[in-house]
């Protein structure tokens, strides 16, 4: 590349990067349209480079597209200009770290069966129905505030008949597909002792017989 145009892209990285990280509307993010105005129509190699320069820290540009939550494998400029990109973590927080947000493992793991729940759903469900779920995992009196702060962070929203939906920052911050597949994971790993001690009783049952037996 050129020095010209490494300079060209080095200007448009960094109006990428201030359009990106600082919020100018009532949900966070840009929309593809917004990009495409500023930066002109080759604003997606700009969001590339802009992703690798995020790397080391750990973090990464992101699509949402407008449709289709997951990743559209090579997606036209219109999909693009729809969509809405955010700056989010490329990995995962530590325990250390959730805390110094101020979010308890009890929260998150209620967050995360909330998600989990609502997307076997198929992406929505009555707030009762979570509700019920809920307070099977937590204490009754935090069922309701923790559904309220899922909302309020934009994890969540609700319409006018109470149905939840997964919002904005569920689809920016959240694998959902790895979420599914760890909470399966956990599931098998849960029941699998349990199978297993059956298992270790029906030979002790039958050794005692033996020896009943004899």
């Amino acid at each position: 590349m050129r020095k010209k145009t490494k300079g060209i892209y080095a200007s448009k990285m960094k109006r990428a990067a201030h359009m990106l990280f600082y919020r100018r509307h009532q949900k966070p993010g840009v929309k593809g349209w917004e990009l495409h105005k500023s930066l002109g129509v080759d604003y997606p190699k700009v969001l590339a480079i802009l992703d690798d320069h995020l790397k080391p820290l750990d973090l990464q540009v992101k699509t949402i597209f407008d449709k289709e939550k997951t990743l559209i494998e090579k997606p036209s400029i219109e999909e693009l200009d729809k969509s809405r990109f955010y700056i989010t973590l490329r990995g995962n927080l530590t325990p250390k770290e959730t805390k110094m947000i101020g979010w308890r493992i009890d929260d998150l793991a209620g967050l995360a069966v909330t998600i989990a729940y609502i997307i076997s759903k198929k992406g929505q469900s009555p707030r009762k129905d979570v509700e019920k779920l809920l307070s099977e995992k937590l204490p009754g009196w935090k069922v309701g505030l923790n559904i309220d702060k899922y909302i309020r962070y934009g994890y969540l929203q609700r319409d006018e008949n109470d149905q939840l939906f997964l919002d904005w920052r569920t689809h920016a911050e959240v694998d959902e597909r790895a979420l599914i597949n760890l909470l399966l994971t956990s599931e098998a790993q849960t029941t699998l002792p349990l199978e297993s001690t059956d298992e270790e009783d029906h030979e002790t049952d039958g050794k005692d017989s033996e020896n009943r037996s004899a």
